[in-house]
This record gives structure tokens, C-alpha cells and sequence, in this order.
């Protein structure tokens, strides 16, 4: 199969037929484009939020991932045909080891965080967002390089309260494993590009 038409319904089965050299998520069927590529400005702030959280994890069950990993979202025991939403968080962080397997996950994460771009900042904080909410992400973080603020959605009841957002300083405290990350360190990944 080739790319994906815009207005056809998919399924994971679908998605592991596509070009393994383009990027795309499914949400509830809707195939996303995730090209271009990310931006060094990008991908040096998931490198460093991985490192950070990689070393405060190294010696619990907890593990961190970055895209692309598939994150499969549905009831369990779905076969992958009946599977319609695959996302690839730019970071995510489990806590149950049930959910990993060889090809990503299967479940929500405890907590997804993605770096907004002008390709897919919309997307982020409206469909995913309202996704992560209701399949129990149970923190949900958006980073906005150019203008430097970090937004945090926590789960409470049955959706995301308003979030908490702040500028790249000082120390940001998680709700999972204890994490912390050092917005100051981030921001100075910013200043030197």
C-alpha cells in the first residue's frame, strides 16, 4: 500500500503496510502526516528531557521511550485490524511493564510529552490532547520552544483540568516516579542553537 488517502478509515494493520521512511499517527482512523522531519531545535529538547528523565529511572521499573515508538491505543485484545489509533509521543514514560512489547506499546502511558511545532501544534494540543485525556494519560506535557513555556495536564476524574504552565525555569515536579525536570538545563539546550 502507498500513502494514505485522507478521507479512508485505517486500522494498524493498514499502518504497518505504509513506507517504512514516512511517519504518520492514527487517531481514532485519521492518519496524521508527521513529515517533515523534526528540527534540531526539536530534537535537541527531547534528547535532553530523555537524559534527564533516563537517569532519575535508571535504577526503577519505570522506563522512558522517544518517537518513533509506537503507542497503540485500544481496548485489550484487539486484534491489530480492529487497532484505529497508533500515536509516537515525542517522549513517553511506563510504569507498567505489561504494556511494553517488542513492537512499542499497547496501553496509555503514564506520562506523554510533546515539543510543538508550527506542523503539528494544532493537532497536539487539541485531538491529542483530548486523546491522552481520554485513554488515561495520566499527565499529559507540551513544550513551546520559540516562546519557551512548558503547559502540564493532569488527569482528574474523567478528563484534564486546566493546566498548569510556567516558563523554562527552575524545576518541574511530575506526579509519575517522582520525576523532575530541570527547566533551567532545558532552556540552556535553547540558547545554544
Amino acid at each position: 500500500m502507498g500513502v494514505p488517502e485522507v478521507q479512508r478509515r485505517y486500522t494498524y494493520a493498514d499502518y504497518l503496510t505504509w513506507p517504512e521512511n514516512e511517519r504518520w499517527e492514527l487517531i481514532d482512523g485519521v492518519a496524521y502526516d508527521m513529515s517533515p522531519a523534526p528540527t534540531r531545535r526539536h530534537q535537541e529538547i527531547v534528547v535532553e528531557i530523555c537524559r534527564q528523565f533516563a537517569n532519575q529511572l535508571a535504577d526503577r521499573r519505570c522506563r522512558v521511550y522517544v518517537a518513533p515508538f509506537d503507542v497503540r491505543l485500544g481496548a485489550p485484545g484487539l486484534a491489530d485490524d480492529e487497532i484505529d489509533t497508533v500515536v509516537q509521543p515525542d517522549v513517553s514514560v511506563w510504569c507498567d511493564p505489561s504494556k511494553l512489547d517488542e513492537r512499542g506499546a499497547r496501553g496509555a502511558p503514564d506520562l506523554a510529552v510533546e515539543v510543538l511545532s508550527p506542523h503539528t501544534a494544532a493537532k497536539d494540543l487539541t485531538v491529542k490532547r483530548e486523546l491522552y485525556a481520554r485513554v488515561g494519560v495520566v499527565e499529559y506535557w507540551t513544550i513551546e520552544p520559540l516562546d519557551r513555556v512548558l503547559m502540564i495536564w493532569r488527569l482528574e476524574g474523567n478528563g484534564y483540568g486546566a493546566p498548569h504552565i510556567t516558563g523554562l525555569k527552575g524545576v518541574m515536579a511530575s506526579r509519575i516516579a517522582g520525576l523532575q525536570l530541570d527547566l533551567d538545563l532545558l532552556a540552556s539546550v535553547l540558547e545554544d542553537l
